[in-house]
């Protein structure tokens, strides 16, 4: 089967924020605050993604204010942070909205996403996860957490579709 085809019925993406948005790494501040760094074609992708109609959630253990207001900005509204049994929250998440399986992609990268990426149609990785999660990935992006994976995966669903589409006027400038 060509792996490809696993992308054209995609109409959810659920992703993990540390190590799949992020690169993992946390930066300590002075005072005591996190910094984390997201990649600004992660974002494209997402907000088109938004644009054309996808389904976008955000499963995530952490908790960061800042992370949740870049997403927000970017136009998603199902952000869920602080999530210590993402199996349950993403079950949860696809009752919820009515949707099957095979519809949903999740990417994760390390042990705190394993059970969850059971589950959906197209489990997915960044090509610096554990071996753990590239063991039961369907698809392992040849790009590493925090440095355009996401884009990758939402690229491929969305050209596959006929939703990556080029604004001619913006493009000119």
């Amino acid at each position: 089967m060509n792996v490809l085809s696993l992308f054209k019925p995609i109409t959810t993406f659920v992703f993990d924020v540390d190590g799949v948005l992020t690169d993992g790494t946390v930066q300590l501040l002075p005072n005591g605050e996190q910094s984390r760094r997201m990649n600004i074609k992660d974002g494209y992708a997402l907000q088109l993604a938004v644009k054309k109609g996808y389904r976008i959630a955000i499963i995530s253990g952490g908790r960061s204010e800042s992370v949740v207001s870049r997403l927000q900005g970017l136009g998603i509204k199902d952000i869920y942070t602080g999530i210590t049994d993402k199996q349950e929250k993403l079950q949860d998440y696809v009752f919820e909205n009515d949707l099957q399986w095979e519809q949903v992609i999740f990417m994760g990268d390390d042990i705190p996403d394993y059970r969850a990426m059971q589950l959906v149609g197209l489990p997915v990785c960044p090509a610096d996860a554990v071996p753990e999660i590239k063991s039961i990935s369907r698809y392992i992006s040849p790009v590493n957490g925090g440095n355009g994976c996401v884009r990758e995966v939402i690229e491929k669903v969305l050209k596959l579709n006929g939703h990556w589409t080029i604004d001619e006027e913006i493009a000119s400038r």
